[in-house]
């Protein structure tokens, strides 16, 4: 194993961990995110329901608002997402376009690495612009 293979398993495991601080009731869907800054800092997230569905929260977008509300200002570089009840759980479209916004926050366009677990418990890299080749960027 190279280095970010190894980086990437941790990441996952550590993505795995948030999924069971997940807190939904109706979808019995549990997700949860790591996502791994320059600086070296992770920071966690898992879904959060609510009975009005539309108001819930994604774990992608709770573990980049756990970043930002903590001050992160270095560049975001991966995120891992895992459910224990699908692999290859993939964010959805806005999880994608929030990691668009935030994976150019120090002003670059840096395609972050999407981390999902794989079919044989592995996982499965991917680049951002693979998932959303079109992402609404601000002129």
């Amino acid at each position: 194993m190279n280095e970010n293979e190894i980086q990437f398993t941790e990441l996952l495991e550590k993505a795995k961990e948030a999924s069971k601080t997940s807190y939904s009731p109706y979808s019995k869907f549990a997700v949860g995110a790591a996502c791994l800054f320059e600086s070296g800092k992770i920071y966690l997230g898992s879904n959060i329901e609510n009975v009005s569905y539309g108001i819930g929260l994604c774990a992608e977008r709770n573990a980049l608002s756990t970043a930002l509300a903590a001050g992160e200002k270095s560049q975001l570089t991966t995120i891992a997402v895992y459910s224990p009840n699908q692999k290859h759980c993939l964010p959805c479209g806005a999880c994608l376009q929030w990691l668009s916004e935030f994976s150019t926050m120090c002003g670059n366009n840096y395609d972050i690495t999407v981390i999902l677990e794989g079919d044989n418990t592995d996982y499965t890299a991917y680049k951002l612009s693979e998932l959303l080749p079109y992402g609404f960027k601000f002129q």
